[in-house]
């Protein structure tokens, strides 16, 4: 689990870089600025989620359900949340009705919220000194 979640980490680094720089060059001049501003807050939050991934993967050993849990809600809740932007933002563009991708970003989002209850339950757990023993 570990190494999918170091791994998941670094394909969401990534991704959000080269997305970053295709809504900064490549799209900036051919979607509204509502969309591009949507675009954006996709490839931000998977931004954040790749270094909070990176974090929690060298942090956590993932033994227990309630880090699996967590690492899941944050890898599921970035694809569906950020994904789901991605497509919606650039729909008019590639002649799709996408619609019904809509209530998918908030169940992303409900999902990454969830691995960042979980994170609070599990520290909440743990005494400070046996923080290196995750």
């Amino acid at each position: 689990m570990k190494r999918i979640v170091l791994i998941v980490a670094s394909v969401f680094g990534a991704l959000s870089v080269v997305l970053g720089a295709l809504g900064a060059h490549a799209l900036k001049s051919i979607l509204s600025i509502e969309k591009l501003q949507s675009f954006e807050t996709g490839v931000r939050y998977m931004m954040i989620h790749a270094l909070v991934l990176l974090i929690i993967g060298f942090v956590f050993e993932f033994k227990s359900r309630l880090q699996k849990g967590m690492a899941w809600s944050f890898i599921s809740g970035t694809i569906l949340f950020s994904v789901s932007i991605y497509f919606l933002s650039i729909a008019d563009l590639i002649g799709l009705q996408l619609s019904f991708l809509g209530p998918i970003t908030p169940v992303g989002g409900l999902l990454m919220i969830t691995g960042w209850i979980l994170l609070l339950v599990i520290l909440s757990k743990t005494k400070l000194g046996d923080l290196t023993k995750l």
